[in-house]
């Protein structure tokens, strides 16, 4: 069900996929909890809340359930969307902690068409390129609790393994 106002809809196979995600160990103990998958993959909307998984010593979210509740959301948007011919890896992170979490936030990852656009034709120029993309934990309110800016490797599939090759060490005869 989406928190955010969209016009997309989810497929039978992103839907399963939500459902996976979330009974999934690594993911279910984040305590985040996917809501909504849209089935062209260019939305996807988060929850996090205060539970027995992410209840820290203080009493709020642990910080590492805030990054990690939405770290592989952009990653597999990208990959679903570019396709096969592209090789994409979450590179780095930062994140800024505005306000400690006591209660239900969500996060947006929404992806556009130039966005898209703009990745396949730095690819074409330069077969490989870095994009960083900001997602923001908000409550229903629009409150900013944290924001993370994630950086993702995005390459051509070919020019990606010709590149591994040229890096993998002389194997002994």
């Amino acid at each position: 069900m989406p928190v955010f106002l969209t016009n997309r809809k989810e497929s039978w196979k992103t839907r399963r996929f939500r459902w996976m995600m979330n009974c999934f160990p690594t993911y279910f103990g984040t305590g985040g909890r996917i809501l909504f998958i849209s089935s062209d993959w260019r939305e996807i909307h988060v929850r996090l809340s205060l539970n027995l998984f992410t209840y820290n010593y203080v009493g709020v979210v642990y910080g590492g359930s805030i990054y990690s509740a939405m770290d592989p959301f952009y990653m597999l948007q990208l990959i679903h969307i570019l396709g096969k011919a592209y090789v994409v890896w979450d590179k780095a992170a930062t994140i800024r902690f505005l306000r400690p979490i006591k209660k239900k936030v969500y996060a947006r990852f929404l992806i556009d068409e130039v966005l898209i656009e703009k990745i396949k034709q730095q690819i074409a120029q330069t077969q490989e390129m870095e994009i960083t993309l900001p997602v923001e934990w908000i409550d229903k309110e629009g409150k900013v609790y944290a924001h993370i800016d994630k950086v993702l490797y995005i390459a051509s599939k070919e020019y990606y393994k010709q590149k591994r090759s040229r890096k993998q060490p002389d194997k002994p005869a």
